[in-house]
């Protein structure tokens, strides 16, 4: 069996520097600069123009960060979820724009909302009724278009609750994300179970992951290898899936990229 293909988060700004890299296999990559409201605001078309002209002969496929400063897409304020559901809809805009088909959005569930489970009945409901109002639209405007909403964990200490939510969501136009620094961060800190623990709970719904390396006390994104995840435990999990979810190489330090992967290719886990 062939080993998985690495991809990356980068800006367009990082392109020509990975771009003999991102051809030489079809590897998934994620634009990270339609993040923020200031963006999507303005004149945003010249980026993904520039995105087209870059990314000429890349065979993987192609997706967005998108938007989330400041905001959960299961605010209680109604509006919040006004602007919310505006920028969840420039995000696919966005992807209409450069053939992208993700967009990573994160979780809405907190360390707070977890010690407090069960202590407020209605807190659930609110939750998803909120996010239902929130995302609606979009996922229905997603799902048309061929677009799929990847819900990335961020505070989540039990994974089986963004799973949950999108059942209740109806799977419309969703699929799970990990992040391996975020679930490392959650297990040192906040009692979560291990990284593979997370992907072994996503399966055969989880449509891609963010691959950090961390220290398990805060989101370090760095170089892999350079922190204390176990990536044979990792990749063992992976191996259990066949969803080939998009295996997104995300760091702080772009130049990190290639010998992230490199590294990776060492152990023999991907290539």
């Amino acid at each position: 069996m062939s080993l998985p293909v690495l991809g990356a988060a980068l800006t367009l700004a990082d392109l020509p520097a990975h771009a003999d890299w991102l051809r030489e296999a079809p590897r998934d990559l994620e634009l990270q600069s339609f993040v923020d409201a200031e963006v999507l605001n303005g004149d945003w078309q010249p980026r993904a123009e520039e995105a087209k002209r870059l990314l000429d002969g890349h065979q993987g496929r192609l997706g967005i960060h998108g938007p989330f400063w400041g905001w959960t897409i299961s605010s209680y304020d109604p509006e919040v979820r006004a602007i919310v559901r505006k920028r969840m809809l420039q995000a696919l805009d966005v992807c209409a724009a450069i053939g992208g088909t993700h967009v990573v959005i994160h979780s809405p569930f907190t360390t707070w909302g977890y010690n407090h489970k069960g202590l407020y009945p209605s807190d659930a409901d609110r939750m998803l009724s909120a996010t239902q109002d929130t995302m609606m639209a979009a996922l229905e405007r997603a799902e048309d278009m061929g677009v799929t909403f990847m819900l990335e964990n961020i505070e989540d200490i039990d994974p089986r609750d963004r799973a949950d939510l999108c059942e209740a969501l109806g799977w419309r136009a969703l699929a799970l994300s990990v992040d391996t620094g975020h679930a490392h961060y959650a297990h040192g800190s906040t009692g979560a179970p291990p990284v593979d623990f997370y992907i072994r709970a996503a399966g055969n719904r989880l449509g891609h992951v963010h691959l950090q390396d961390a220290d398990g006390y805060a989101d370090r994104h760095w170089q892999l290898g350079q922190g204390t995840i176990l990536w044979p435990s990792v990749f063992a999990a992976l191996a259990e899936i066949t969803s080939n979810p998009r295996l997104i190489i995300e760091l702080r330090d772009k130049a990190g990229v290639i010998p992230s992967a490199r590294y990776l290719a060492g152990l023999g886990l991907a290539q």
